[in-house]
This record gives structure tokens, sequence and C-alpha cells, in this order.
């Protein structure tokens, strides 16, 4: 039986063809920085080498990893679950693994950060994860990044959900019921989410000649709704707006402990339309979560690519804010001419 041959390397058709490694990456994706001329005599060099270039391969010669970065405040819970979805769905559609770091109680999260970011092709950041200070100085490096769901900083791509409007949409849908007394769950100086959607909340009540009540900061998770609740519902207002949906639900357990009924003594609101929120009949927006994580890695792929060209082109920086979208259920009353789902 004849010996299998061994394969050829990307340095063998860079030495046969009298070029660089990262000329013959580039010529065997038909780069315009590289010439007609060489690019035949690349294509003419593999092919009597044989030789099949591989993601790993090409990753080498451009100086890369192969690899995407993506930073959390948490991992808790499935919104974050969602983006990772999107997030390494889309990385690996264009070859890429995924890196994920957690910054909940890290007291080096900055430091963890900018070490991700040395082993990465691109980075997206999430929330307040690190100071906007920490997000100038790695994209000076050049590394691609896309922040998600927090202000912009300039110069750096940014996606986010809409959050003010649509509070205010729910505001006034509350307001139609008749609600007056108001409170809100969840801790804007935490989240520049949850800052727009207690800003759209206070929004709508100042023009209705109401004076927006003090948020009650608590975490994000179904406990810390729960806890709050606990102590909010010993005098329950008219309407309870929860930052998000796993606040919500755990408004739901505190009041059935307190025989307190929902919405007959108490309306009760959140935000993310999980799959949960549905079964427990919740009144809520519907974010894209999956679509956020998503767009950031299809955006990362671009700007990876832009920076392997090295055009010296500048790009415009993009933003975008993606709708959302009030979900009326049973939660915060009925109108006669409603249906709910």
């Amino acid at each position: 039986m004849k010996a299998l041959s061994k394969a050829s390397t990307i340095y063998e058709v860079a030495q046969r063809a009298g070029v660089s490694i990262a000329t013959v990456s580039r010529a065997l994706r038909d780069s315009d920085l590289v010439t007609a001329d060489t690019r035949a005599k690349v294509r003419a060099a593999a092919a009597e080498l044989r030789f099949t270039p591989n993601r790993s391969g090409r990753s080498l010669a451009e100086g890369r990893h192969a690899a995407n970065g993506i930073v959390f405040p948490d991992l808790v819970g499935p919104y974050y679950a969602e983006v990772v979805l999107g997030y390494e769905e889309a990385a690996a559609a264009v070859g890429s693994s995924v890196l994920i770091l957690a910054t909940q109680g890290r007291a080096d999260a900055a430091a963890a950060v900018q070490e991700l970011a040395g082993r990465v092709d691109g980075l997206a950041i999430m929330g307040q994860t690190v100071g906007d200070d920490v997000v100038r100085d790695i994209a000076a490096t050049g590394l691609p990044l896309v922040l998600l769901a927090r202000d912009p900083v300039p110069g750096v791509d940014t996606i986010r959900t809409r959050n003010e409007r649509t509070a205010g949409q729910l505001t006034e849908h509350l307001l139609g019921h008749g609600h007056r007394g108001f409170a809100f769950l969840g801790d804007p100086a935490g989240s520049p989410d949850v800052a727009g959607r207690y800003t759209g909340l206070a929004a709508a009540l100042r023009r209705h000649g109401l004076i927006p009540p003090a948020p009650v900061p608590c975490g994000l998770d179904l406990d810390s709704g729960e806890r709050a609740a606990r102590r909010l519902l010993t005098s329950p207002p008219d309407a309870v707006v929860c930052a998000n949906d796993e606040i919500a639900l755990g408004v739901h357990l505190a009041a059935e402990r307190q025989r307190i009924h929902i919405p007959g003594d108490v309306a009760v609101t959140g935000w993310d339309d999980l799959m949960a929120a549905r079964f427990a009949h919740l009144t809520t927006v519907a974010q894209p979560m999956r679509e956020l994580g998503t767009v950031a890695a299809r955006w990362l792929h671009r700007r990876i690519g832009e920076r392997a060209a090295r055009t010296g082109r500048p790009t415009a920086v993009r933003r975008r804010v993606i709708p959302t979208q009030l979900v009326v259920r049973r939660s915060c009353g009925t109108h006669p001419s409603e249906v709910h789902k």
C-alpha cells in the first residue's frame, strides 16, 4: 500500500511562490490587496503542492486567534443565556469560537477584560461591566469592539434595545387602567437598560401630573424581586413596574405568600418576555435578546475583516437601537375591549 503523503503547509506554499504567508492567505481569499499576478502565482503553487487552506492556518498567517470574546455582568438567568446563544451561533457560522467572561463579583474586572482582549480577534462588552476608560483603552489598541446594552463610547459600535419609549407606552397602558400609585423595582444606577426603563416611566407619569416613585433598588433575579416585594407589599401600590421578568416573578411569589391578588389588589409588569412570563400571564415588554448577540457577532466579524485587510480607510461608527414591544396580559388588569394573551 502506498503511504499517504504529508499534507503541505502554508509555509511551503509561501516559499514556492516567493511571498509571505500573509500574502498567501490574502491571495487565497481573493483580497484586493494582492495583485492578479501574485494571486495567480500563489494559486499555482498551492495547486502544485495540493495545499488545502484551513482556519487555523489562516488565523496564524493573519496574526489572528480564530476566537471572539464577550463580557457579561453575570451569566445567571435566561436573558444572558439568550444573548450568548445568538452570539455563539453567529460566531460559529463564520468559523470563530467564543470566549466568555463574567465580571460579577470580580475585584479585577478591568484587568480581566483587558487580558481577554489580548486573546481574541474582537470583543463584545455588555452593560456596565467596565468603565468607559477601559473601553477607550482597548479601542485604542485597534481591537474591534462592540458595546451591548450600554451608553455609547465615541468611536465604538453600539447596539441597544429601545427602553425609554416602550417604558412610556407601558406606563400609559397602566394609567389607562386607572392606576395612579406606582412602584419601580430595579436599580437604575447599576444598568443603562434599567435606567432607561425608569426614565420612561418617570417621564410618562410627569406628563400626567404625577410624581414618579423613587426606585426600589434590587438585583435582577427572582430571589431579589421576592425579597424587595415582601417589604413593598405590606402597603401595596396600585402597580409595581419591574425592571425585568425575573423580578416580576419574584413579586408574584411574594404576593401569593401574602395573600395579595394580582391584578385585583396590585398590577405587576415585567420586561424581556421570558417563557415563564407567558405562563404567569405577565404583562411585559418583549425584546429580541438573541438578536442582540447575533448582531454583535456579525458586526465584529466585519470589523475583524476590515482590520485584516488593513485598507486604512476609516469606517463610520455604527449605532443601532433594536425595537421592543409591549405585550399585554392579565397581570395589569383588564379593559373590556382587550384580548389578553
